[in-house]
């Protein structure tokens, strides 16, 4: 199968730069399998849509504010983003810089007094470093760093307001669990008001915990899909969730996974235990591709993704090529907003 599939074309004014005025005011763009409708709804619809029973499974992950500013040995600005700590107290991180990459044993100056030195090296900026901090990383990160935005939202200054907007929009009003460097994007939707109605009509929720890193947001640059590794991702499913499931099935209810990581983490556990959900942690690289038999997941809401993207190839799979390559045509001629800050896609 080839990544050229997955590739279309969008005019840049669709890709969302700022969140919507309010969360649940963002649109939904309903995708029926069975029938191949489609239907343009506003995403506070959500109640109606659903039916009582259902189970709404939403990833509950915090996202850090991962991005920290700071500087080489020789004065060039440089740009950490920390991805993961290791066991031994070392981060996977990326670097970017203005010029050429420091050498190993280099010492970055970070905000708060902090230093990053240079241990280890890879592609595509991708490498390891020790971090020495009057504070603990993660209070260092929340005190200095800045969040995480994809590349395509545009920030020309990076003003404390802003930032703090960002902060709050950049993140779901569930994230409890912190360890992200990305958005689980479906649920930045979701409103205290929506979650109120949505249990009013007999629909529950529940949680997992997948960490959003680079397995979720690195295109697919292979020329063949079969080619692309996937980064593994940490996830956790409480007991509680693995028994609201079992409940939600005996009872002829629906999982309803919001997002693609919500989704990635039932399919992952489903697959290992001959599509049973049980409690557990781990690490997925999971790469669902079409095609594909969905374990768990019986309807998703998703956001528009990238073209050439893992998380595309992942909706492919759930509703077909052909309806989502429709579906997308579509979205892009009434103009719908596309990618993190952007609309949403209902598929049933």
């Amino acid at each position: 199968m080839l990544t050229a599939d997955f590739n279309y074309d969008l005019p840049p004014e669709l890709i969302a730069q700022e969140p919507a005025a309010r969360r649940d005011a963002s649109r939904l763009m309903v995708v029926r399998r069975a029938t191949g409708n489609l239907e343009h709804r506003v995403f506070a619809e959500l109640p109606g849509l659903l039916q009582p029973g259902d189970l709404l499974v939403l990833n509950d992950t915090r996202v850090l504010p991962a991005r920290l500013l700071g500087h080489k040995p020789t004065g060039g600005k440089i740009e950490l983003l920390f991805l993961e700590e290791n066991t031994d107290g070392s981060w996977d991180a990326l670097l970017r810089t203005g010029s050429k990459r420091p050498v190993l044993g280099a010492t970055l100056q970070l905000p708060g007094g902090a230093t990053a030195t240079l241990l280890a090296a890879g592609e595509k900026g991708r490498v390891t470093v020790r971090i020495a901090s009057p504070l603990p990383v993660f209070a260092l990160l929340e005190q200095h760093g800045l969040p995480p935005l994809p590349p395509y939202i545009q920030r020309s200054e990076v003003s404390v307001q802003q930032s703090a907007e960002d902060r709050t929009r950049y993140q779901t009003v569930y994230a409890r669990e912190p360890g992200a460097v990305a958005a689980p994007t479906a649920g930045l939707h979701f409103t205290p008001e929506l979650f109120q109605a949505l249990e009013t009509r007999g629909i529950q929720r529940a949680f997992v915990t997948l960490h959003v890193g680079l397995g979720t947001f690195r295109l697919v640059t292979a020329a063949r899909v079969e080619d692309h590794q996937m980064e593994a991702e940490r996830y956790t499913v409480p007991p509680e969730t693995a028994a609201q499931v079992a409940a939600t099935r005996r009872a002829g209810g629906r999982l309803v996974a919001v997002g693609s990581t919500s989704t990635r983490t039932l399919e992952t556990v489903a697959a290992e235990h001959a599509g049973e959900l049980r409690a557990g942690s781990g690490r997925t690289s999971l790469f669902i591709t079409p095609p594909y038999r969905f374990r768990a997941v019986e309807a998703l809401i998703t956001n528009f993704h990238l073209p050439c993207s893992t998380l595309l190839m992942m909706v492919s799979a759930f509703a077909g090529t052909d309806l989502i390559r429709r579906a997308y045509a579509e979205a892009i001629r009434e103009r719908y907003r596309f990618f993190s800050y952007g609309d949403a896609m209902l598929i049933l």
